[in-house]
C-alpha cells in the first residue's frame, strides 16, 4: 500500500527521485499518466492493469467514456528507475502538471500522485467543516470511519 507525503525537486532534465518506500511498492516498472485535479498518477504495473480492466468495462459508444479513456491512455508512459532511484517524467506530463522544481509525492493507496508543491499546498487544505461534510457523504456510500 502506497502511503505518505514526500517533498522533492525535479531536476532540469525532468528527473525525479522517488523515495525508496514508494519505489518498493511500485516495482521495477510502472505507468505514469495524467491525474485529476492537476497532478500526475503513477501506478505499479499490477495496479495499472486493474485500472485498465475497469476502463475496458466502459461502453465504447459513450462519449464521456471515450474522452475519459483518451485522457488517461493518451498521456500514459511506461517508466523505470535509474540506479539513483530517479524516474524521468516526460516533458508533456511535466507541462500538464506544471512541474518545474519543487514537487510533492503522495502515496494514495494504489498509486502515487505527483503534485507541484504550490498547487498541493493549495489543494490539500481542507477545513474541518468541509471534512465533516465529506465524511457524511462517504458514510452515505458505505464508508465508515
Amino acid at each position: 500500500m502506497l502511503l505518505g507525503e514526500f517533498n522533492h525537486s525535479i531536476d532540469e532534465k525532468g528527473r525525479l527521485i522517488i523515495p525508496a518506500k514508494l519505489r518498493d511498492d511500485l516495482g521495477e516498472s510502472f505507468v505514469i499518466c495524467n491525474g485529476l485535479e492537476g497532478c500526475l498518477f503513477v501506478y505499479s504495473q499490477e495496479e495499472w492493469n486493474k485500472f485498465v480492466a475497469e476502463l475496458e468495462t466502459l461502453p465504447r459508444m459513450n462519449k464521456d467514456a471515450r474522452i475519459f479513456k483518451r485522457y488517461f491512455f493518451g498521456s500514459a508512459s511506461e517508466g523505470s528507475f535509474d540506479k539513483q532511484g530517479r524516474v524521468l517524467v516526460p516533458p508533456s506530463l511535466r507541462k500538464v502538471a506544471h512541474l518545474e522544481k519543487d514537487v510533492v509525492l503522495v502515496g494514495v493507496q494504489d498509486r502515487v500522485e505527483i503534485w507541484d508543491k504550490a498547487l498541493w499546498e493549495e489543494r490539500s487544505q481542507v477545513s474541518e467543516e468541509d471534512l465533516d461534510a465529506i465524511a457524511e457523504r462517504m458514510e452515505s456510500i458505505g464508508i465508515r470511519i
